[in-house]
């Protein structure tokens, strides 16, 4: 008797469980590793007596800095490093989705800026594009009467963290990119500048670099991490001219 092809939805499945029992010690204590890290983790804020120019972070533990040394060595911190003379308000936290980011830009108090780091917790808790889609726009629509000048910077390819083996980390690669496609469209439709993370993982320095960039956890960047991050800020949305074109 000739024996039937098994379906491709049941051989994923057989390879997505040898995985997961090929992994799952390694995965359990990357797991409790980010979990450590948000613990320590602190959004780093900063209120100069001097103030002339005022900046809201909005976002997820990459807003906050999880995985850095210190709040000094996060996105926030290093932007503070170089503009002494800016207040930052830092309403991020760990595993916010950007319903919750959209929460965070609630209120009537406006800005001169606004960052908004996130994405991630999206990606990997398995928001249903439809929905992520429509809190990305939430978040733009708000974003856009807070501030002056509004910026996004979603997370990379969440598919090159060494956190994840494949199968999972070619599922997170397209969910990443799905991510990157919403919130370049609704950055367009509401004025916003977006910062591209993305990368393919053959082209993903956190991928090329991964004791380097990535901290203890395998998900979060470590400082030369976030400091990648803050010279792509720069580079493709010119923030540090932006905010001293703010100051004038």
């Amino acid at each position: 008797m000739k024996m039937r092809r098994p379906h491709m939805l049941g051989a994923l499945g057989v390879l997505t469980a040898l995985a997961l029992l090929a992994t799952t010690g390694c995965a359990a204590w990357r797991v409790g590793q980010s979990m450590a890290l948000a613990r320590q983790s602190e959004p780093f804020e900063a209120s100069p007596a001097q103030a002339t120019v005022s900046l809201l972070v909005v976002g997820d533990s990459t807003a906050v800095g999880t995985g850095a040394s210190s709040p000094a060595a996060s996105i926030a911190g290093l932007i503070a490093r170089d503009h002494p003379q800016l207040t930052i308000v830092n309403r991020a936290r760990d595993g916010a989705r950007f319903a919750d980011i959209a929460g965070q830009l609630e209120g009537q108090q406006r800005f001169d800026a606004i960052l908004v780091l996130g994405g991630g917790n999206d990606v990997i808790r398995f928001t249903g594009d439809a929905q992520l889609e429509q809190d990305i726009a939430r978040a733009a629509e708000l974003a856009r009467v807070r501030a002056r000048l509004v910026v996004f910077m979603p997370s990379g390819n969440v598919g090159s963290a060494p956190f994840f083996f494949a199968p999972w980390s070619w599922l997170m690669t397209r969910r990443s990119e799905n991510l990157h496609r919403f919130v370049r469209q609704a950055a367009t439709d509401n004025g916003a500048v977006y910062v591209n993370l993305f990368k393919e993982k053959a082209d993903d320095p956190f991928a090329q670099r991964p004791d380097e960039l990535n901290a203890s956890d395998g998900l979060h960047p470590s400082d030369a991490g976030y400091r990648l991050w803050y010279g792509e800020l720069n580079t493709q949305a010119g923030l540090s001219a932006r905010l001293a074109a703010l100051r004038r």
